[in-house]
């Protein structure tokens, strides 16, 4: 007895609709993520570094406030108190908060770099530019385009390495990473440090439209944020007006106090700058005894309290954006004129 054989029905097969490809995503943002993925990986890398390092600075940060001592909160001398004993928590947490400060206050010149050479230099000069805007992209969209997305990358992660370097400062003490005032804990610690990214990201991407060549460009852009770095931090304390203390209570500002300069007045109604006579003294009867062996007659300090941290950063960072601003404006500027 033979099997069955199977028959297949004859005509023609029944249709199977075709697969959906896979999801790619499209456009000129994915297009700038696509084409600089090195820099973003990099960045990436550096800013998961950053934040690694603050929650670990933020977890020793009760051992390091542990082994120092309190200041006086009329001591015009900070750095005369604090410091008892250094163990190995205090110098990881001194030097960690340094480091990280220093990262986030310079990356503008990474940035500015980058974007001189990669962003805009390179894309002129290998042609790529010109190819992407024979396929129905504007170049005031692509410039748009090369602008917006590291933008917004730069704030959100700078934004998130400031509120974490705060974070970790609260949970230490004050007087292991330096003052309010100190060029780093300044810019690391509030709105001017991405207000710095983005000038350095404007800046960058004007030189490599005006140079359009990479390494001509990255030169000229870190020259560019070198000059807009230093000025800023010349003047920093001119953006706001200092306050002015006389008599007694120029010789007993409030901790944290940054003094821009002190001085005495003698019998003879004479201003002498930078006079420290009787500074520090702790009683009237003190002081008396003082300004009677030293002939003065009054005293005047010259000095942003730390409420000043505030209005120096918004002033700084007000400045800082009006420079990334006209630098963008100017980059699309000379784009048209390129292209008119």
């Amino acid at each position: 007895m033979s099997a069955p054989t199977l028959h297949r029905p004859s005509g023609p097969s029944p249709y199977r609709p075709p697969r959906p490809a896979p999801y790619r995503p499209t456009g000129l943002t994915w297009t700038v993520l696509r084409l600089h993925r090195t820099a973003l990986y990099v960045w990436g890398a550096a800013l998961l570094t950053v934040v690694a390092a603050l929650v670990w600075m933020h977890a020793i940060g009760p051992d390091a406030r542990a082994v120092t001592g309190g200041c006086d909160a009329s001591d015009p001398f900070p750095m005369d108190c604090g410091i008892i004993q250094e163990t190995e928590a205090h110098k990881i947490y001194a030097y960690g908060l340094a480091l990280v400060s220093a990262c986030v206050t310079f990356q503008m010149y990474a940035v500015a770099v980058w974007a001189g050479a990669a962003l805009t230099g390179r894309e002129l000069e290998s042609g790529t530019a010109r190819l992407a805007w024979t396929q129905s992209v504007t170049p005031a969209r692509w410039l748009a385009t090369r602008l917006a997305v590291p933008a917004v990358l730069l704030t959100v992660g700078t934004t998130l390495a400031v509120l974490l370097g705060d974070w970790a400062r609260r949970a230490g003490n004050e007087e292991l990473f330096g003052g309010w005032f100190n060029t780093n804990v300044f810019i690391s610690s509030g709105p001017a440090a991405v207000a710095y990214a983005l000038a350095g990201l404007a800046l960058g991407a004007l030189a490599g439209l005006v140079l359009r060549r990479a390494l001509p460009a990255a030169a000229a852009a870190l020259a560019a944020v070198y000059v807009l770095h230093e000025v800023l931090d010349g003047f920093r304390m001119s953006l706001w007006p200092a306050e002015t203390a006389t008599g007694r209570a120029a010789l007993r500002l409030p901790h944290g106090t940054l003094v821009l300069e002190h001085g005495a007045v003698t019998g003879s109604g004479e201003r002498l700058s930078n006079n420290m006579a009787c500074v520090g003294t702790d009683s009237a009867a003190a002081l008396e005894k003082c300004v009677r062996g030293t002939g003065l007659t009054d005293f005047w300090t010259t000095y942003h309290p730390e409420s000043h941290f505030w209005p120096l950063q918004l002033m700084e960072s007000g400045l800082l954006l009006a420079v990334t601003g006209l630098a963008a404006a100017a980059a699309f500027a000379l784009l048209r004129r390129q292209h008119s």
